[in-house]
């Protein structure tokens, strides 16, 4: 069955249009992904800015071309943090089903918890039969919120705190570099998260921790000194704590400027990869030393995957 799926978060919207056999395995047809920053503002104003909206619409009604052109039998939509918690979402709800009206949907404003579901299912396609120790611990960090989620084959537990990259910048990160000052407001408001997260999440005995979504697979991609943005290198990367450690600092006190001259940068992310390479850099520091793991993995697959896998159920009645 072809199938697509569209994951509208604070920063980006991603489509993967796949091919999905009966035992569940994924061959992608297109996968693509445009910033819009849906979230643009949201945290201080609690709307969608129209510019946003624009942009993300646009992004919507060229995917469903897409999707149309490509002869997808279903499609689900999954918008995130930015349509949680804007007041005009019924806006952005109503653009984007009558972009996918082929289809009868609507895009579905997922809770923190199914949000945190999907990423897991998508996270661990690759890793489950591999020597990847269980149970692993996925952190999905993306613009509005960070998903922290345990399980095996299944989740154990799950939690979406509101850290992301695009939240964290706009409330606390606005200088270029970041002052000292601006540093330590946002680590009080990341370590306040962690704490909550670990209070639902248990930390100890995790057997890896699992890091997916843009901030962490740049920050991967500048622990592995790539000449440009190479998924395949990126997707399965296994890296010593010290060295994500090192990554993250170096993008977090770089200027905007030395940031958008490294080869494998998406322009999108210039201005908020600071603060994803603060949170992840928390995150990887207190869970490692409470789990007593001394590497990280990174994904390329995540919650777009799963939603591909979902996607069947998208299918209106006939």
């Amino acid at each position: 069955m072809r199938v697509g799926a569209v994951d509208c978060g604070t920063n980006s919207i991603r489509l993967l249009v796949a091919d999905v056999d009966d035992a569940g395995r994924l061959t992608d047809v297109e996968r693509t992904m445009r910033i819009v920053r849906l979230g643009q503002g949201v945290d201080v104003t609690g709307r969608i800015a129209d510019e946003a909206m624009t942009r993300t619409l646009e992004a919507a009604r060229d995917y469903a071309a897409t999707c149309q052109q490509l002869g997808c039998e279903a499609v689900r939509f999954v918008a995130t943090s930015a349509s949680r918690d804007a007041s005009n979402a019924h806006t952005f709800i109503d653009g984007v089903a009558e972009a996918f009206a082929h289809w009868g949907i609507a895009p579905e404003v997922i809770s923190g918890d199914e949000e945190a579901q999907l990423s897991f299912r998508g996270a661990t396609i690759d890793l489950r039969g591999s020597d990847t120790p269980q149970p692993y611990l996925v952190v999905d960090l993306g613009g509005g919120s960070t998903e922290f989620v345990r399980g095996t084959d299944t989740v154990e537990a799950a939690i979406s705190m509101n850290i992301g990259c695009v939240r964290m910048t706009e409330r606390h990160l606005r200088s270029d570099p970041p002052t000292p000052q601006e540093i330590d407001a946002a680590l009080a408001d990341i370590n306040a998260a962690i704490d909550e997260a670990g209070r639902t999440v248990d930390f100890t005995g995790i057997g890896s921790l699992v890091g997916l979504a843009g901030s962490v697979t740049t920050i991967t991609a500048n622990a592995l000194h790539l000449t440009d943005y190479d998924k395949d290198a990126i997707h399965g990367a296994r890296l010593p704590v010290q060295r994500v450690v090192d990554s993250c600092d170096e993008l977090l006190l770089a200027t905007r400027a030395q940031r958008a001259a490294l080869p494998f940068m998406h322009p999108g992310r210039v201005d908020v990869i600071g603060a994803g390479a603060l949170v992840w850099r928390t995150i990887v520091q207190r869970v490692t030393a409470e789990a007593g793991i001394e590497q990280t993995v990174s994904s390329e697959k995540d919650i777009l995957d799963g939603i591909a896998l979902s996607a069947e159920r998208a299918v209106p009645p006939s």
